[in-house]
């Protein structure tokens, strides 16, 4: 997979960010379960800016969870899933295993993009991250706003949504 189908598989992170279509992401007992869709962008900034965006489907948790992300025209761009122990990728008939969530974004979009907390923030939670700065004077828009200034290069994450 090259570089920018790594960085629209992550973004999400994000987003961040994991999922398949199947079941099997649900969050352990005590832990809610969210959902989230929409249209994301990721730009890291650098001596090679790179950006991209997708539309996305966002279930689960932290703990465990599920994020597709598509393209404008409906294309599966690819499919994270995550829980204890384990994040795949799946890419068209390609797989990759990583041993979290955030290993596999950062492997992805080469920024550790704080999963946990961008649960947070789509819920209108200000968690604070070191080196992360949410604009969350949008959330109750839709709008979600990001930026991470440290470690470099600058992230800028900008999600439109809508819960599911």
């Amino acid at each position: 997979m090259n570089r920018r189908g790594l960085l629209l598989a992550g973004g999400a992170g994000l987003l961040v960010l994991a999922g398949c279509a199947s079941p099997g992401g649900a969050p352990g007992p005590g832990a809610t379960s969210e959902a989230w869709s929409g249209r994301l962008s990721l730009r890291l900034e650098g001596d090679a800016s790179q950006s991209f965006s997708a539309l996305f489907e966002l279930r689960g948790a932290p703990r465990a969870g599920d994020l597709i992300l598509t393209s404008p025209i409906g294309s599966t761009l690819a499919q994270l899933h995550w829980a204890p122990g384990e994040a795949v990728l799946r890419n068209g008939s390609e797989t990759r295993r990583y041993d979290s969530v955030d290993a596999l974004i950062e492997a992805a979009t080469g920024a550790a993009i704080p999963v946990g907390a961008l649960f947070a923030w789509l819920a209108g939670r200000d968690e604070q991250v070191p080196g992360w700065r949410p604009d969350l004077s949008q959330v109750a828009a839709g709008r979600l706003q990001a930026t991470r200034e440290s470690p470099r290069p600058r992230a800028d994450l900008r999600i439109v949504f809508e819960r599911a």
